[in-house]
Order: C-alpha cells, then structure tokens, then sequence
C-alpha cells in the first residue's frame, strides 16, 4: 500500500513536468523593470572590448628593484644602528 509520502512524491514530479511543459514562462522582475526602462530609453551598443583609455606609463623593472633594495638596505641599517644603541 503506497505511503502518504510517496504520493506526494509523486504529484510533485507530475507538477514540475507540467511546469517545466509550459509553452512561456513569466519573465523575472529585472527583466519586466529591464524592458519597461529600454521601451522609452534603449540602451546603446557596447563594444565587445572597449577602447583602451590613457594608462600612466609603467615603471621599468630596474626602477623597482632599486626602490626594493633600497627599502631592504634602509632596514638592516637602522636595526644596525639601534643595536649599537642599546645597552645590552
């Protein structure tokens, strides 16, 4: 004897096939907002890559290395000199 759950097993299968069968489905509430807005007002192309704009120009690599050794040497200098300060 088939359970209470199993038939309801069952119509919720049949319900999603009849739902699924439906020849159109109602739009999301974005897409109703989406088409309401563009009726009046459409928006104009996109392309698919835009045209690069004015980058600044990039440091060469050199550049940053100095920037990085001198930050490092800067560093073993300073604890340097606050060892030689301390009392021990």
């Amino acid at each position: 004897m088939p359970t209470h759950e199993q038939d309801d097993d069952r119509g919720r299968e049949y319900d999603l096939r009849w739902a699924d069968s439906a020849e159109r489905k109602e739009p999301s509430a974005r897409a109703r907002m989406l088409a309401a807005r563009w009726k009046h007002n459409p928006p104009g192309p996109v392309p698919f890559r835009p045209e690069p704009g004015p980058s600044r120009p990039r440091r060469s690599s050199w550049v940053s290395t100095v920037v990085v050794l001198g930050v490092v040497a800067g560093v073993i200098v300073l604890i340097g000199y606050l060892n030689t300060r301390s009392p021990y």
